[in-house]
């Protein structure tokens, strides 16, 4: 494991060639100061080493430019998003699942960034005030830590403005927000006959996580004209019961695959086979009429590829309703 007092000699290396800043980004002109779910953070120049602990932040920040400033990923879900392959390849994997200690301090990062503030514990990354102790500032997707009153893609175009003044990269960050602000108004223009859905996330143990009232799948129902039926539960991937489901009868079932994860049940194949077998959720006129839309489970949790799943359930909604 690094010693503390090398990666705080690293830290303040790399920040003094703050100047250097690779990908044609600038650095700021002066010290930069964001919040980040309850922690202040101050840069005194643009980070040269960042490292993601999650899929989400990597692709987020890939497509901001910001590859030559990416000491590590982490904890890949699903294949990456065919336009970043190419810069991703040349990014070190530090762990193909959730990174711990050890690895993240070896590559002496200057920033963490991570889409889900439990990936910062003891027994994983490190706790935030520990990595803080360093000297090592950790970022946390302001979707991860709701206000009660900023919508959860607000709160991903506020991640892409702390991007762009951390980073430097402004003009990226403004113009990747100014473009899917774009594509929620298309989608929200489209007039649609109300519906009620529900998402089915995972299924573990044969217990079925779907979205509720905190989420991106929630907003993302009413940015297309659909309730979620589980809009009352205040979480954002809730457990629930094949029963549950039922008796709520929703419309249309959205089912997230996630079959490059691996673990039983992950396949939107195997989620709709429970659904078919199950002496219940069968009988749902949504089921039996197949009004179901696959949507990948990456794309439902926040990142910049989350406005793909919107456009494709508001396209999903359309096919169902006979106008695809």
């Amino acid at each position: 494991m690094s010693h503390p007092g090398r990666l705080g000699l690293a830290l303040v290396a790399v920040l003094a060639a703050g100047c250097a800043a690779p990908g044609g980004a600038q650095p700021p002109a002066a010290q930069v100061v964001v919040d980040s779910c309850g922690k202040q953070l101050t840069f005194a120049g643009a980070p040269q080493r960042v490292v993601t602990l999650d899929q989400n932040s990597t692709e987020t920040l890939l497509a901001l430019g910001l590859q030559d400033r990416m000491a590590g990923t982490a904890n890949l879900k699903t294949k990456v998003s065919p336009r970043f392959a190419d810069a991703y390849a040349k990014i070190p994997v530090l762990s193909p699942k959730v990174l711990t200690s050890e690895p993240l301090r070896a590559a002496n990062p200057d920033v963490v960034v991570a889409s889900f503030k439990e990936l910062f514990t003891a027994d994983r990354a490190g706790t935030r005030d520990e990595l803080e102790s360093l000297g090592v500032p950790t970022f946390v997707s302001a979707v991860n830590c709701p206000d009660g009153t900023t919508p959860p893609f607000e709160r991903l175009f506020r991640d892409y403005e702390s991007f762009g003044r951390i980073f430097g990269a402004e003009q990226k960050a403004n113009r990747l927000a100014a473009d899917q602000r774009a594509a929620l108004a298309e989608v929200q223009a489209v007039k649609r006959d109300p519906v009620e859905v529900v998402w089915v996330y995972s299924v573990f143990k044969g217990v079925p996580y779907v979205a509720g009232r905190d989420g991106m799948a929630s907003q993302i129902s009413r940015i297309a004209g659909a309730v979620n039926v589980f809009d009352d539960v205040n979480q954002e991937w809730p457990e629930a019961s094949w029963e549950e489901i039922a008796r709520r009868d929703p419309d249309v079932i959205v089912v997230g695959d996630l079959s490059e994860r691996g673990n039983p049940g992950d396949k939107a194949s195997e989620k709709i086979a429970m659904m078919r077998e199950h002496p219940v959720v069968s009988q749902l006129k949504a089921l039996r009429e197949n009004k179901v839309i696959e949507l990948p489970g990456i794309e439902m949790d926040p990142s910049v590829r989350t406005v793909d799943a919107l456009k494709a359930f508001g396209a999903g909604l359309d096919k169902i309703a006979g106008r695809g």
